[in-house]
């Protein structure tokens, strides 16, 4: 049986071509994928080739798959498997299979990715369970899970003092505490934001800062003060242009200008690290968020502060099983709307180029529609100059401006195969 799949060669080597895969084996799974998310991983990927610590060092002789935030439909299954899953089932993908040498799924092998029309799931990871069911009412809103569990893995990772005289910690984020995401302004950001209003814990006070007022204003008006109140939230959106100086002014947003119990640091920049650092409160965790592409990135820090204020730091990359299956339910349950993030469609054939110029590319996560031959869209640019554009302007405006699973299943079935 032959895939169409996006592979990596090299550095920037990215190439979508045909080849047969092998045949699945008794304790393996066929599937069909239908829908992959372009993540900055994949771009980092794509900028390091055999560099990165996830691919193989033979990337020329053996290349590997792309895409590790994908969704699809069994269509066979090895003996082994038939007591659980079946064919016609859905699952979301975990790509982390928690091995030392860091080999994942949709980054290091080469029958299995998102950016594929049909794979091949191997044996150990099936008995590693990251091949979860998936009752969600669209796929595009499975191919988001991935990156939803890694913000639900932040919120887990932080901690805090139960108590000052104890040395017992709590793990998550402070309940009704004070909650900074530092340049929060981009699709992780985003989830960020829609978990700390809408998740279990709920911060007392969020601010979300942006170096450019256009991506704050889009943020706003996705995630607006007054529907964080309804929840219990008192949010604030801040400009914080490159290299300017906003403690001060984030500060007194705080109670008693204490500073943050929770601080999320989404961008990668060494002036950010130690300005996050001085936002701290007492006992405060600042989660570095963002994965830096180089390995020797540091930053200033005030061990003052850690000394006699107890602040601490984390870094969580990636989520486990747990968190997937937690950002399941808060798909299934509708708890996060992850439709105000899937801001651009695409076929397979516009993969590669698409992955190369991620960071150029506006708006939010880009869905892959592994069957599919599409150009990368705007869901708000349908022009309407056919019958199949025109619908989908028609049910993109039906539902406020946002994809969703009516205009997707209009998609699937009318636009034509890679």
């Amino acid at each position: 049986m032959n895939t169409k799949a996006v592979r990596i060669y090299g550095v920037r080597d990215l190439r979508l071509e045909e080849f047969e895969l092998p045949a699945m084996g008794d304790d393996e799974i066929q599937a069909r994928i239908i829908t992959d998310s372009l993540c900055m991983s994949t771009y980092k990927v794509a900028n390091q080739g055999a560099k990165h610590k996830k691919l193989p060092d033979n990337l020329a002789e053996h290349p590997v798959i792309m895409g590790h935030e994908f969704c699809g439909v069994i269509e066979a299954v090895g003996k082994k498997w038939q007591h659980i899953y079946q064919p016609g089932d859905k699952f979301v993908a975990q790509p982390n299979l928690g091995r030392a040498d860091t080999f994942s799924l949709g980054y290091s092998f080469p029958y299995v990715g998102g950016e594929a029309t049909r794979v091949i799931i191997m044996n150990e990871a099936i008995e590693k369970g990251c091949l979860l069911p998936y009752q969600g009412d669209s796929f595009f809103e499975g191919a988001l899970v991935e990156p939803l569990s890694c913000v639900i893995a932040g919120f887990k990772a932080n901690f805090h003092l139960r108590d000052k005289n104890d040395y017992d910690h709590a793990m998550g984020v402070k309940e009704r505490g004070a909650m900074a995401i530092l340049g929060g302004t981009g699709p992780m950001g985003s989830l960020a934001i829609d978990y700390a209003v809408h998740g279990e814990k709920k911060p007392a006070l969020l601010v979300v800062t942006g170096s450019t007022e256009f991506k704050l204003e889009r943020s706003r008006s996705l995630y607006p003060p007054e529907e964080a109140r309804k929840h219990g939230v008192e949010l604030h959106y801040v400009h914080t242009p490159k290299g300017s100086d906003f403690a001060e002014e984030l500060q007194k947003l705080t109670p008693g200008q204490k500073g943050f119990d929770d601080i999320f640091l989404m961008v990668a920049q060494e002036d950010m690290v130690t300005k996050a650092e001085a936002l701290l409160a007492g006992d405060g965790c600042l989660n570095f968020f963002a994965g830096p592409t180089d390995s020797s990135f540091s930053a200033r820090m005030n061990f003052y502060n850690l000394h006699y204020n107890a602040t601490h730091f984390v870094g969580t990359s990636g989520s486990n099983t747990q968190d997937m299956k937690d950002a399941i339910a808060c798909i299934e349950k509708k708890t996060v709307n992850l439709a105000k993030i899937a801001t651009h469609i695409m076929g397979l054939n516009d993969v590669c180029a698409s992955i190369l110029k991620i960071p150029e590319l506006p708006g939010g996560k880009k869905i892959v529609y592994s069957q599919k031959h599409y150009p990368v869209t705007d869901v708000q640019a349908f022009l309407g100059q056919d019958s199949m554009e025109a619908a989908l302007k028609e049910l993109v405006a039906k539902h406020d401006g946002l994809w969703s699973a009516e205009a997707e299943a209009y998609f699937l079935e009318n636009c034509p195969d890679i």
